[in-house]
């Protein structure tokens, strides 16, 4: 054991005390370096860290970065220092993937005596011996050059040591293009590597920027009639049409007969009651079967064809539980919970009871074949196709499974993109994240104040959250209609589409019940719709004037035509004298796409308010006259200075969504 006064040998010493620098405080770093953090091909990793070491030497930090969890070639980039021994250096993701990022820093002899002797200069001082000392760097740099750089390294040693005068010697010790020259060629044999390899997962494109649109197909059959894949291709012009890129299905597989559920979740079924998509299984098949009335494989693949050419993704939902008529609950009993009575446990959250639906038991012995055989739900549409799943209620299931399914999958088809359907708490919806899941429902449904909007938004967007977790803001689901939506009428729609389109990069809609501004609940106090579109076919009349097709159509074509709103990183809020009016920016990463958005949270009553907007944070001359395009309206206002006047009344429109033109 060592002590203050006890020795140690020379050759017990390691090589690791002679490393003067110390690396740490790296951002970003998600969990010590546990989880990856998340980008989109294209996108920049902005590296952080705290360099620093005793004494006085000059220090050289590069950012190391490359492709693969374990590159094989590292590339490299010289941080730049900041103040306070803070360091910054940034690379770009070029393909999907994993890549790589570390930092290796050291104190660079030449460099500090390349700075000392500009100091003596300075004061006058006989540099000799330093021009000596110089010329040994030099020479050692010589050793390690390649061949077409020796020759001249050399040369600028010699002249270093000859007899020409000092003056015209310094000045080639301090000329850049001997320091280029020796930077080639560092003194790396104390350097510190950080002990961390840290991991980038890179997304395609659609992973940052999506507009969803969720639809029933069997609600696409007209006068009554179950609807089909063949009905579903009717609605693809339209709905592209109104700027949507990723068309949603809740799940098309074969639904149980046993425990049905009737209308408005009633336990007792009515004849012809089609029962609900998530009650998984029956004769027809399960998981990796359509249901019959949909069609059949090639009518799905038809589809995704047809979507394909308007610009659309189909992206599927899986839900992993079966009805108790599911091929699984036959052939693998293994996989699931028996009671004491010898029946299989069905799924619950008390006080609610789903007597139609068999949840998977990940505990069992068998839970090797249980985890592959899900996996290969997903491989089974990946083969038709499908790139986008919807995973529905993720945090139902072990951390670990999604962990590995996601990155098993990723091996083959990094292309592949995940939404998790946890509406569950925080730490696990952020666990969820992290493990792989690429965008995440979030609280925003249930967001409708200016402080509750603001602090949210901020957490999501200027937080390390903001590293892995992509929301995807939705104003309603099949499950979710909010009191909001129930009592604000048609204002409070257009209001919800408005926030969920501007403050997240990726929105959803349920389709048709939004745009028709269905509104009524099962009963007061409930969240599900009356005569919910889960336990029945439901025919829209998507022509009635009471449409929100207009306005969502104005909407998508503004996310497309300006970048700022295609990310979340430069999502910034700002006061308003007025706390029924909210205000937020967005700008996009070159500054040169300003979005500024007002907004009236109340839907029923005109509000206005003086926004104040920080000009120079915003890249807007204080001196100058700045022209606001109100891109809903169309108008146009010229503002001076940081203070301006907005008034917004619901029932006219309640927001604006202006472009700064500077």
């Amino acid at each position: 054991m060592t002590g203050p006064t006890s020795k140690k040998t020379p050759s017990s010493l390691p090589v690791e005390d002679r490393k003067r620098v110390v690396i740490e405080r790296v951002q970003p770093e998600i969990d010590s370096g546990r989880f990856p953090i998340k980008r989109v091909v294209g996108e920049q990793v902005l590296v952080e860290a705290d360099v620093y070491a005793d004494g006085h030497g000059a220090l050289t930090a590069v950012l190391l970065f490359g492709e693969g969890e374990n590159p094989s070639r590292w590339k490299s980039c010289e941080m730049t220092p900041l103040p306070n021994d803070r360091w910054q250096g940034s690379f770009t993701v070029s393909k999907p993937g994993y890549h790589a990022y570390t930092i290796e820093a050291w104190v660079n002899p030449f460099k500090s005596w390349r700075r000392d002797l500009d100091k003596k200069l300075q004061a006058g001082q006989d540099i000799s011996v330093d021009l000596l000392v110089g010329a040994e760097l030099v020479e050692h740099a010589a050793s390690g050059a390649a061949e077409k750089d020796r020759k001249q390294i050399e040369e600028f040693a010699h002249f270093l040591k000859s007899r020409n005068k000092l003056e015209v010697r310094a000045s080639l010790a301090l000329d850049p293009d001997l320091a280029e020259l020796i930077y080639r060629y560092p003194n790396k044999r104390f350097a510190t590597r950080y002990d961390r390899q840290l991991l980038v997962w890179a997304d395609r494109e659609r992973a940052r920027f999506t507009a969803w649109y969720e639809m029933f197909p069997r609600s696409c059959g007209e006068n009554g009639k179950h609807g089909t894949f063949r009905d579903c291709e009717r609605r693809i012009p339209d709905i592209a049409e109104m700027g949507f890129d990723v068309l949603y299905l809740p799940p098309i597989h074969p639904i149980g007969l046993t425990n049905r559920k009737g209308r408005n979740n009633a336990p007792m079924v009515q004849n012809g009651d089609c029962g609900s998509p998530w009650a998984i299984g029956s004769e027809a098949g399960g998981h990796k079967s359509i249901h019959p009335e949909l069609g059949t494989l090639e009518d799905f693949q038809r589809l995704c064809g047809k979507a394909s050419e308007h610009g659309l993704e189909i992206a599927l939902d899986i839900a992993f539980q079966c009805s108790s008529d599911h091929p699984y609950a036959r052939e693998h009993p293994e996989w699931f919970r028996r009671l004491p009575d010898g029946t299989i446990q069905f799924a619950e959250n008390p006080p609610k009871k789903y007597e139609d639906i068999y949840p998977f038991e990940f505990e069992s012995e068998e839970w090797p074949s249980l985890w592959r055989e899900l996996k290969s739900v997903f491989d089974y549409w990946i083969e038709q196709g499908v790139r986008i799943f919807r995973v529905d209620n993720p945090h139902t299931k072990p951390f670990a499974f999604w962990e590995w399914t996601i990155s098993e999958i990723r091996k083959a088809h990094p292309d592949v993109i995940f939404l998790s359907e946890a509406f569950t708490r925080p730490k696990v919806m952020n666990r969820l994240a992290k493990i792989g899941f690429t965008q995440s429902y979030t609280y925003f449904a249930w967001r409708n104040t200016k402080a509750e909007l603001t602090e949210y938004f901020t957490e999501l967007t200027q937080t390390e959250a903001k590293e892995y977790f992509r929301p995807n803001a939705w104003p309603n689901t099949p499950d979710i209609l909010t009191e909001f939506l129930q009592t604000g009428g048609r204002p409070a729609f257009i209001l919800r589409l408005i926030l969920a389109a501007t403050l997240s990069s990726n929105y959803g809609i349920y389709g048709p019940p939004f745009e028709l501004c269905v509104s009524q609940p099962r009963e007061v106090g409930s969240e599900e719709y009356l005569d919910s579109e889960k336990y029945e076919i439901r025919q829209w009349d998507l022509k009635h004037p009471n449409s929100l097709r207009e306005i969502i159509t104005l909407l998508n074509r503004i996310r497309r035509e300006n970048p700022a709103l295609q990310s979340n990183d430069g999502l910034r809020f700002h006061p308003v004298d007025n706390d029924q009016v909210i205000c937020y920016s967005k700008s996009s990463p070159d500054r040169s796409n300003l979005i500024v958005v007002a907004a009236n949270l109340n839907p029923h009553h005109a509000h206005s308010g003086w926004i104040h907007l920080p000009l120079a944070e915003l890249g807007i001359p204080p001196d100058q006259s700045f022209q606001a395009h109100d891109l809903l309206s169309d108008a146009r206002y010229i503002w001076h200075g940081p203070d301006n006047y907005v008034q917004l009344n619901p029932h006219v429109i309640p927001a604006h969504v202006f472009r700064i033109r500077r």
